[in-house]
């Protein structure tokens, strides 16, 4: 008869064996041990770059000069003004996006950081796309011939000497309105024009509420976009836009 003092374990006995797996257990927890442990080093290493990287979210404060040819024009331009990665690189190209501060017109750096990453602030940035042009006319030079067709009911005033004119609902410019200003105000032969989807309330305004394309270089065209909160200045900002790609431009 087995009395409860032979069931119980005596003591100073050693653990129970684990049996074939248990060296396998042992090393495979090892193993996961070390790889924390290595992972922690690793992020108290790099912790400061890695956090830097993703700060900056695909910008770049690099002033270094990116040649890029688009059809037969070359334009050099500092790399912190070219939004995607992907095109800071020399050579040929369909088309570059870029954007910069306004009024000043700087690319992104330490100082500007916060211009670009307040996204509670829609008055601060301007963007552009260039490409090589596909069309005769910029949007001033198809004002006459194209848009004018599609303007229904009134005109209305608009900032800054604007007129503002709606379009016909089979357009396909939807609630969009083009604000235009008479011929000579861009300092060329055309009159401006700038289409806008603007919004219920200004405090509803994007950064892109604008857009307007104007021809550069030898084949380039310009579409650049604003906020609506900024169509009072729209004069200035189309001599900056231009003045900035002509800059940019090598002869």
């Amino acid at each position: 008869m087995t009395t409860s003092s032979e069931l119980a374990a005596p003591s100073g006995t050693s653990a129970p064996d684990l049996g074939p797996s248990g060296p396998r257990i042992l090393l495979r927890a090892g193993l996961a041990i070390g790889l924390l442990a290595a992972l922690t080093v690793a992020i108290c290493i790099g912790g400061p770059q890695i956090g830097a990287t993703l700060a900056l979210g695909g910008n770049t404060t690099s002033t270094d000069n990116t040649d890029i040819v688009i059809g037969t024009d070359h334009l050099r331009l500092p790399a912190h003004y070219i939004r995607f990665a992907d095109q800071r690189q020399t050579g040929a190209a369909e088309r570059v996006d870029l954007y910069a501060t306004w009024p000043e017109m700087q690319g992104y750096s330490d100082a500007t950081r916060g211009r670009f990453n307040d996204v509670t602030r829609t008055d601060g940035l301007i963007f552009l796309q260039i490409s090589q042009s596909t069309m005769s006319r910029d949007m001033s030079g198809r004002i006459a011939p194209i848009y004018s067709h599609l303007f229904e009911g009134a005109p209305t005033d608009g900032p800054a000497g604007l007129t503002g004119h709606r379009m016909t609902a089979t357009s396909g410019y939807g609630a969009e309105i083009f604000f235009t200003a008479p011929s000579g105000t861009t300092g060329g032969p055309d009159a401006f024009g700038v289409r806008c989807l603007m919004p219920e309330r200004p405090e509803l305004a994007t950064s892109a509420d604008c857009q307007r394309d104007v021809h550069a270089g030898q084949d380039l065209v310009v579409l650049y976009r604003f906020s609506s909160q900024l169509l009072p200045q729209w004069h200035a900002i189309d001599e900056a836009v231009l003045r900035f790609v002509e800059a940019k431009l090598v002869p």
